[in-house]
């Protein structure tokens, strides 16, 4: 019988994967890039102003809490177009693409901008924020709040 002790752990090529991580990245943000011309025209279409989107995540699941829609003096609903995004796929050059509503887009892209800057965000005491989308200026802005739980301990022997 061999000793798992023994067996050596497979050898990770740490160069290979930061690599392909940086490839992904690049081809992550050239989609996001495209997605994000797609939903802007789609909201100017719309005569819409600003979408903004708040999220709130902790103990391993999160969500988005609520998506409000400003046009002109008032506040009105997405439209109900559906629209066609992109996703990469990792560990693949393969790019898949979905027709989707303008929300369930919206929601993928705030998920998708979620994952490339604050991967995690759902897990722990999780955290919460914003995305505001300016159709006239064609920018988001993220505001986040990461939420931990701190502890100090002091010991002193005398």
């Amino acid at each position: 019988m061999t000793d798992p002790q023994l067996i050596p752990e497979p050898a990770i090529d740490e160069i290979a994967f930061d690599q392909q991580q940086r490839e992904y990245e690049r081809r992550a943000g050239v989609i996001l890039a495209a997605n994000k011309a797609v939903l802007f025209d789609s909201l100017a279409t719309a005569g819409i102003e600003t979408v903004t989107v708040l999220f709130d995540g902790y103990g391993d699941s999160g969500q988005i809490e609520r998506i409000d829609v400003e046009a002109g003096e008032g506040t009105i609903q997405l439209p109900s177009d559906r629209i066609e995004i992109a996703r990469t796929i990792w560990e693949s050059p393969e790019i898949e693409r979905q027709t989707l509503t303008v929300r369930e887009a919206f929601e993928t892209v705030v998920y998708d901008f979620l994952r490339q800057t604050h991967d995690g965000w759902e897990n722990s005491d999780g955290a919460y924020g914003e995305f505001v989308f300016d159709v006239a200026e064609r920018t988001i802005k993220l505001d986040y709040n990461e939420r931990y739980t701190s502890s100090e301990n002091f010991s002193h022997e005398f």
